[in-house]
């Protein structure tokens, strides 16, 4: 499994709120935006100088139990990747899914409870 680059994302059920935030606080520029199917933003990903930062729109993230934070992991396999990380003892939230923006996902908690995602490009 190689690892091509890794950065966190905040979930939030106030997506345009959070994502004005680091705009003007940090000069933050959308780099990518996916949409859900009534043209609400789901997903913007931030570029911050050289860094990255993803929010992502969750109305759990509002309830004490909701996630507040993820990590991605880009790899260059996703099912290899997948599979390491369950036997080493993370949890199945998703099995590997090719997804309709274009990559192969999967999403599991670590022995902590920490939502992590890997993902690539789906082959075509």
């Amino acid at each position: 499994m190689a690892v091509q680059s890794l950065f966190p994302i905040l979930l939030t059920g106030d997506l345009p709120r959070l994502v004005a935030f680091y705009e003007a606080a940090m000069d933050a520029v959308v780099g990518y935006r996916f949409t859900d199917d009534n043209g609400a933003d789901a997903y913007v990903s931030l570029t911050i100088g050289a860094a990255t930062l993803a929010i992502g729109r969750d109305a759990a993230a509002t309830d004490a139990t909701g996630d507040r934070a993820a990590l991605w992991f880009y790899v260059d396999d996703v099912d290899a990747a997948f599979a390491r990380m369950v036997d080493a003892g993370a949890v199945t939230v998703q099995e590997p899914t090719d997804m309709p923006w274009g990559e192969r996902v999967a999403q599991m908690r670590d022995p902590d409870g920490t939502l992590v995602n890997l993902g690539a490009l789906a082959s075509a």
